[in-house]
């Protein structure tokens, strides 16, 4: 359907809704208040909403249609979400200016530094990969949205300020924007890479830590295969909540190739069974969630096992710190840290609650702030 049609679907829809939204509205009057209402908490409102919600016979059909007029009438999706062209989606994230940014890079260059010479107090190399956004490598396709100028100015501050504290961060962007020409490096409707893009940046990242150290162990031979291609709708649809009466609206889903890696060796049913990993991944959803493979790439290309120890959810921080706080850091030390880092991250707060405030400081204290701050201009 084209556009035309498809509002006046929706128009249609309303139309028919609106006595059913009626009749329900007319069902407020069954309520029965609390003995004891609490109105200063938005206790009975929450009540009347509850009664409201039970009573409503349509409640999805409400949602569904309210997301339809947003998306049809404005071009918008719910909040979090800014719609491209072509049926590419982002994140806001990438888009916006963040409150009380300068501090934040501040204090989390700080904590990255004492991170880095934590490691290196138990001779332990880091390698930052600092991940493009999306904007970055797909400007083309944001259509009338444009990044804030902190956004624009993000992945190369970023670079300067780790490169100025001698922390390795090898240029992932170039390699990107060459793959991009043979595959699609990152998904339309997701906030994540596809496996092409994952593979294409483990490459780069095992050309540069191969060409500066040599790993412990002899190489092992990994090989990825493609088990399915799938449909697949990015996390980034759940700001589009049309479906199931307006799911023709959707964007089309991406195509997406689901890689395993496994171990070439004969006769291996186990792939981490009793193997010394001298590496470890620590990083966001773009290492931990298996669909995209970035594990798995990394094993092929480095021919060596690792631990990963990515978690989705946490930004990239709490799950580094979560890492060095841990009995397998502790007793089985790697010989390299892989730390995913998307760049969005670097002005964003993260929530450190279950860690000690004195070691955070501690942390900080030993990154040599002033340095890294004067990088982060």
């Amino acid at each position: 359907m084209n556009r035309p049609i498809k509002t006046l679907y929706v128009v249609l829809f309303s139309l028919l809704l609106l006595p059913v939204s009626l009749l329900a509205l007319a069902n407020l009057a069954d309520y029965r208040m609390p003995a004891k209402p609490s109105v200063l908490d938005g206790g009975l409102a929450k009540s009347i909403e509850r009664h409201y919600d039970e009573q409503f016979p349509l409640k999805q059909a409400g949602i569904n249609l309210w997301a339809a007029l947003e998306y049809l009438a404005f071009g918008e999706g719910r909040s979090g979400l800014v719609i491209g062209d072509g049926g590419w989606l982002y994140s806001d994230e990438e888009f916006d200016p963040v409150p009380d940014a300068q501090r934040q890079m501040r204090d989390n260059l700080a904590l990255i530094r004492g991170v880095q010479r934590q490691l290196e107090q138990r001779d332990i190399h880091l390698v930052l990969a600092i991940l493009p956004a999306k904007t970055r490598l797909y400007p083309e396709h944001t259509g009338e949205h444009h990044p804030s100028a902190l956004q624009t100015s993000l992945y190369p501050r970023f670079h300067r300020a780790v490169r100025n504290a001698g922390i390795a961060a090898p240029d992932l962007l170039g390699p990107l924007l060459a793959g991009k020409g043979k595959a699609q490096m990152f998904l339309r409707t997701d906030t994540h890479w596809t496996p092409q893009g994952a593979d294409v940046t483990a490459r780069a990242l095992s050309d540069v830590v191969r060409s500066a150290m040599q790993l412990r162990g002899d190489p092992q031979r990994f090989v990825t295969e493609t088990v399915e291609t799938r449909a697949h709708q990015g996390d980034l649809t759940r700001f589009l909540p049309l479906a199931p009466l307006f799911e023709s609206l959707l964007p089309r889903a991406d195509q997406l190739q689901q890689r395993e890696t496994h171990s070439a060796q004969a006769g291996s049913d186990d792939l981490f069974a009793d193997s010394d990993m001298p590496v470890a991944l620590v990083g966001t959803s773009y290492s931990a969630n298996p669909a995209w493979n970035f594990a798995g790439a990394l094993r092929q290309h480095l021919q060596r096992d690792l631990g990963n120890y990515a978690e989705e959810g946490e930004g990239p921080l709490v799950p580094m710190l979560k890492y060095l706080q841990s009995e397998e850091f502790a007793d089985n030390p790697p010989q390299l840290v892989i730390w995913e880092f998307p760049e969005r991250y670097l002005p964003m707060t993260s929530d450190f609650t279950d860690f000690d405030p004195q070691w955070l400081a501690a942390l900080k204290a030993g990154g040599e702030r002033q340095g890294l701050a004067a990088a982060s201009h």
